[in-house]
């Protein structure tokens, strides 16, 4: 019925993929869970290895790292149930009933169903502010006002999706890019497959510091860039887009790409702070994506 699929790379699962059998077991359900490290070779695989104890789980170390979208079509295809559940290895589920509210909505005539993020006070720490607060305020989000704008909001990191849909929409789009997020929504909505949000949320535990964060928000720009004008990306929800087409439309895209470099470092300044402001972040990305769009 349902199998539940953990990628990681160089973090302990095993406390999710304990949990997750618990829950699993107490529904009474068909399942498996599989985690695959992504070719870490971390000393933490030896917590990992204790998966392989639990009831109807296996965890494999993978030799080659292939990088996280391959990794996750290596999860699907071995996968034995009709239903996948991804779940990242560095959050936990809000709630005992996290499975439960799963299965409740299963059996809807759904393509993909996604429970959310949450993130927990406890988190913040003034190096990993702006990871923290973007999460918080631009993840966290109700499933009431993600549902508003379905394809929107799309988090890899907490969802339920058929096999068939899920192999279909990554099997050609493999590609080891921050940012593929934005794909997987773009293809979706290009598909109008029937997806579903609900207030299922895992907290997110692994937050990077405020230097690495810029550089993976910089990663996911190229990404987009890439599958921007390759037209990959076309009808969508993505704001930023949105918001390049405006400038693009008025022929300022590079005059404001060339302005926002020369505030580039008072702006970093500012988003590596202890309170970064998510505006100065939306128009450092949208300088960003226009300077590689020239």
């Amino acid at each position: 019925m349902l199998s539940i699929l953990i990628p990681t790379y160089h973090y302990n699962a095993y406390p999710l993929a304990l949990q997750l059998e618990k829950q699993a077991l107490k529904a009474n359900i068909a399942f498996e869970l599989i985690c695959v490290d992504d070719g870490s070779f971390s000393h933490l695989n030896i917590e990992n290895q204790k998966i392989n104890n639990l009831t109807n789980c296996k965890f494999i170390e993978a030799k080659k790292n292939v990088g996280r979208t391959a990794s996750r079509l290596f999860l699907a295809q071995q996968a034995k149930y009709s239903w996948l559940l991804f779940v990242d290895a560095d959050v936990l589920p809000k709630s005992d009933d996290f499975l439960s509210k799963y299965l409740e909505v299963i059996n809807i005539k759904l393509d993909a169903i996604f429970g959310g993020f949450a993130y927990q006070e406890a988190s913040y720490s003034k190096n990993k502010s702006l990871r923290f607060t973007f999460g918080k305020q631009r993840e966290e989000v109700d499933a009431n006002l993600r549902n508003q704008t379905p394809y929107k909001v799309i988090i890899s990191a907490n969802f339920l999706m058929k096999k068939p849909v899920y192999l279909e929409l990554i099997k050609n789009n493999t590609k080891n890019s921050y940012g593929m997020d934005y794909l997987l929504g773009a293809l979706l909505k290009k598909h109008q497959f029937k997806i579903l949000h609900i207030n299922n949320q895992v907290y997110h535990f692994g937050l990077d510091e405020n230097p690495e964060f810029l550089k993976k928000t910089e990663h996911a720009m190229v990404t987009l860039h890439h599958l921007y004008v390759t037209k990959r990306i076309t009808n969508n929800d993505i704001s930023l887009l949105k918001a390049y087409g405006w400038l693009k439309f008025f022929y300022i895209e590079q005059l404001y790409g060339k302005f926002m470099a020369l505030f580039d470092s008072k702006i970093k300044k500012n988003l590596t702070h202890e309170n970064p402001n998510l505006l100065l972040f939306d128009l450092y990305r949208l300088g960003y994506f226009c300077r590689i769009n020239k």
